[in-house]
């Protein structure tokens, strides 16, 4: 079985070094914070590219480079030295181990977050060896359409496929649920984030819960 997870609101909450990370960095390149953010499923790309928009810049691949490369660094920084109240969410490391040590299991990451960006924050919370393989918003802006890489960067580090009916999606946003469908994959959705249980169930998950532990029993660990 393949178990993707999301990262922020599913594992970790950086406490705002993420979003202040980005606001830093659209003064740095563009003069100005940009416009409000909805971060809670969206991917970087599709952010970056939104921040373009509203500063009437053409989006180029140099300009996107130069994005990330001051992003990731206020990133390290925000997380080391900034203060903010960052935690691993309730539950999280207990269904890590557990899911570590069933037998046939695979762990990988789909998110939002940048391959380096989910790199640093892994690393800062003590997550990274849990996570061998992942899809990133670095990838594709669409988050739907991570699901097939995930799938393929997991075949090849696994050794062996995983079907839609073998992976599961582990998210705690409606855009989490979309993206499970999107490849035929079910979906755990965890009320972390800013979506109530209530509000995951009616947006189609195929469970729901408050923290991560409580879906031990579910997923038979």
């Amino acid at each position: 079985m393949l178990y993707l997870f999301d990262i922020d609101g599913t594992l970790v909450d950086t406490g705002g070094a993420g979003m202040c990370a980005l606001e830093e960095t659209g003064c740095r390149i563009f003069g100005g914070s940009g416009p409000p953010l909805d971060l809670a499923g969206s991917t970087d790309l599709g952010i970056v590219a939104s921040m373009h928009e509203h500063f009437g810049v053409t989006p180029a691949p140099a300009t996107v480079a130069a994005f990330f490369e001051v992003y990731h660094q206020r990133l390290e920084w925000n997380l080391a030295n900034g203060g903010f109240p960052g935690r691993v969410l309730p539950g999280v490391v207990t269904v890590l181990k557990a899911l570590a040590l069933k037998t046939g299991a695979a762990l990988g990451l789909l998110t939002g977050n940048t391959a380096t960006g989910a790199a640093a924050k892994m690393r800062h919370f003590n997550l990274a060896h849990f996570f061998p393989v992942g899809a990133y918003g670095c990838d594709h802006a669409d988050r739907n359409r991570l699901g097939p890489i995930a799938l393929d960067r997991a075949r090849t580090h696994f050794g062996r496929g995983f079907s839609a009916s073998e992976t599961l999606i582990i998210g705690d946003t409606p855009k989490d649920i979309a993206c499970a469908r999107a490849i035929g994959a079910r979906c755990l959705a965890v009320a972390t984030g800013r979506f109530s249980r209530a509000e995951l169930e009616q947006h189609g998950a195929d469970h729901a819960v408050t923290r991560l532990d409580e879906a031990i029993d579910w997923l038979g660990i």
